[in-house]
């Protein structure tokens, strides 16, 4: 099988990042700089499935900017042969250490590439033994055809995504795209009374929308929106008959979370603070404990009370920032992953259940 013409490995990576665009499983380890170069690496010698040529992660290490300069086919042939030759000479201007191969295997080919279902495994072969066993999946090199212009790599990446992308992973890089570029007139958020209001655009108003018509009907058994607001002061919704039903009285000050949802399935309603975090604000301990009070003056004992933050997406880099400062006995959720939702479960140590013992 003859050798493909090579990409710059800065248009591999380019190239890498369209394909796994934010909100993609594994992301990091699939568009770093050490996963464009093992991409390349695997173009170079041409380890692709049907060839029964296949990489070994040293080769990655082996690999130099001269070397990957050399792009003849006979050039790239014989490198591929000496790459595996057990050589323990110095390699000048080697890309990687040799000790790097571990973490090429495991962090990039095997949590990301694999996973991603675009590296294929050699079969029979031994744990153990040193022979190259990775290969990348034809559907997957033909994204990196030097041909390809931007209208056409733009449509060959899409059309690779439906096919390979799981349904989850195709709504998870949605909402995250829609965070990303929202704006224009601003977002129209429908509650489940069928209201609808607009809201500024923005993440942040995204992010809220989810939770009034994704989140609530899914978590909520009687989903309704009490109170919704872009900012501390700035209230855009105000149900106070809903409030008033249930006891709650509601005053506009500085401690309002951003959403105020309430189930009326429940025979006591359950009332449900939400904190929406694009940038910052998520529910700490200090806030949850100012949150519970104003409950308690509302008349809503602890047990009628739930906490939540959501956040747009786990790769989000305000979930990596605050998830330090998140409260115990709080909820999280992402509209990428609608159907998930991570409880900060708080415990003492003689509550404490066996894993056996959850569901």
């Amino acid at each position: 099988m003859a050798l493909s013409a090579l990409l710059s490995v800065a248009e591999v990576r380019r190239r890498l990042q369209l394909i796994f665009p934010q909100g993609s499983p594994n992301r990091a380890n699939c568009t770093w700089d050490i996963a464009a170069r093992t991409v390349f690496v695997m173009l170079y010698v041409g380890a692709v499935e049907g060839s029964e040529t296949w990489l070994r992660p040293d080769q990655v290490t082996r690999m130099t900017d001269a070397q990957s300069a050399r792009v003849s086919e006979a050039d790239r042939r014989a490198w591929a042969k000496e790459s595996l030759a057990s050589d323990r000479s110095e390699i000048p201007g080697r890309w990687y250490a040799v000790n790097t191969r571990e973490s090429i295997r495991d962090d990039t080919i095997r949590a990301g590439l694999i996973a991603n279902g675009v590296v294929i495994e050699r079969k029979g072969l031994a744990t153990t033994s040193p022979a190259p066993r990775y290969a990348l999946k034809k559907s997957f090199v033909a994204l990196f055809d030097t041909a390809l212009t931007t209208d056409t790599l733009a449509k060959a990446v899409g059309a690779w995504q439906a096919e390979n992308l799981s349904t989850s992973a195709r709504v998870r890089i949605a909402v995250v795209r829609k965070g990303a570029i929202a704006g224009g007139e601003g977002v129209l958020v429908t509650f489940p009374s069928g209201e609808t209001r607009r809201l500024a655009p923005g993440v942040s108003s995204v992010i809220t929308k989810a939770v009034v018509e994704v989140f609530a009907p899914r978590f909520l058994r009687i989903p309704g929106v009490i109170l919704l607001s872009e900012s501390r002061t700035k209230i855009v919704s105000r149900d106070d008959e809903l409030a008033r039903a249930i006891g709650l009285n509601i005053k506009a000050d500085r401690n309002l979370p951003d959403v105020v949802l309430v189930d009326l399935g429940p025979k006591r309603p359950l009332l449900v603070f939400v904190e929406v975090v694009a940038t910052d604000g998520p529910v700490t301990e200090r806030r949850k404990q100012a949150l519970a009070e104003l409950a308690e003056a509302a008349g809503f004992p602890s047990k009628q009370v739930a906490f939540v933050t959501a956040f747009l997406d786990r790769s989000d880099t305000a979930f990596k920032k605050t998830v330090d400062v998140l409260a115990w006995a709080s909820f999280v959720w992402f509209p990428s992953e609608p159907d998930n939702l991570i409880r900060l479960q708080e415990g003492r140590a003689e509550d404490a259940k066996t894993l056996a013992e959850w569901d």
